[in-house]
């Protein structure tokens, strides 16, 4: 699998990202252990997961899986903090307290003694940023954590932590930022992407499946064995199923035929193309399925292919992202 830098970075990671959101839900240890060794088969390095991911099982699982099945120096770690709150002092959110001893309990679950990519989940209006950002500073000068990142900040958040970390050499730079971009979800184009060029932020993109709807299974009805089946996980699904969506989908449809390819293959390979995006990031339930997934790293769309994808599932723009002599 080819390798690309992390942003402005040294750190290299796989073009493809592995997401493990669902272990402990709908994955379990031993489907994901199957999953991580196809994932690493093929080239993969990154892995992301999160502290609320399954309430800190996905980390529990993957931890012991680089602990007893794939080496954990050939594998880029990824995991986030700061997405939800609890009672107490430290209960959540991303003020200091919150985000070390956060850190602190998913080294723990994941077995190891530094995070690779450490990323703020979610922006915080009740705190500080000054102080949310010096607490990734103290993350990474401990040794805990080797690059930091945000995930779900708007454009106007993210040109802001940046700036913020960029204003002093002593301070951690962000090398990425983590946001839902697919052909059914193209927002950060307006204002989110242009501000990660600027700064030297790599895109790592979840759900460029659509949540699974551009895979074209839910065009009649939800599979019975879906994810869109599912309590935890049915309006997760239910967001992407649109009259948009359906046009979209019929449009990959119409283009896989023509390829030999499916629609999520060609999917993938869109949002793998994308200018600043480094890694789509995958979610699977099963290693076949994941497997299948994989294999868009061989497919090139043709620049009528994708100028129509480009055109069916284009986002809506005016002022002030458009110029007057644009608009």
């Amino acid at each position: 699998m080819e390798q690309r830098q992390l942003g402005r970075s040294g750190l290299r990671v796989s073009r493809f990202a592995l997401g493990t959101m669902t272990w402990g839900i709908d994955v379990d240890a031993d489907e994901a252990a199957d999953i991580l060794t196809t994932f690493h088969d093929a080239g993969g390095t990154l892995i992301d997961t999160a502290d609320v991911y399954a309430d800190g099982t996905s980390e529990e699982i993957l931890g012991d899986l680089l602990t007893h099945h794939i080496p954990r120096d050939e594998i880029v770690l990824a995991t986030k903090a700061a997405a939800r709150r609890a009672p107490g002092p430290f209960g959540g959110g991303a003020s200091r307290g919150s985000l070390l001893a956060a850190l602190d309990a998913s080294l723990q679950r994941l077995r190891t003694d530094h995070i690779d990519l450490w990323q703020l989940h979610a922006w915080d209006p009740a705190v500080p940023l000054d102080e949310t950002l010096a607490a990734l500073d103290t993350a990474v000068t401990s040794g805990r954590v080797r690059y930091a990142g945000i995930a779900n900040y708007a454009g106007w958040q993210t040109a802001t932590a940046a700036t913020h970390q960029n204003a002093h050499p002593a301070r951690t730079p962000l090398v990425a930022t983590q946001v839902e971009y697919s052909l059914l979800e193209r927002g950060i184009e307006r204002e989110v992407a242009p501000a990660a060029e600027h700064h030297g932020l790599g895109i790592l993109a979840w759900a460029p499946l659509g949540r699974g709807v551009l895979t074209g299974k839910y065009r009649s009805a939800t599979p019975p064995d879906s994810r869109g089946a599912t309590n935890d996980l049915a309006s997760y699904v239910e967001h992407h199923r649109t009259e948009r969506a359906a046009r979209i989908v019929q449009a990959l449809l119409t283009a896989a035929e023509g390829l030999a390819a499916s629609p999520a293959h060609l999917a993938l390979a869109w949002v793998r193309d994308r200018p600043g995006v480094t890694a789509p990031i995958l979610g699977a339930r099963t290693a076949t399925q994941l497997k299948n997934n994989l294999t868009a790293e061989d497919i090139v769309l043709q620049p009528a292919i994708r100028a129509a994808l480009d055109d069916i599932s284009a986002p809506q723009a005016a002022y002030p992202e458009l110029s007057p002599a644009q608009d």
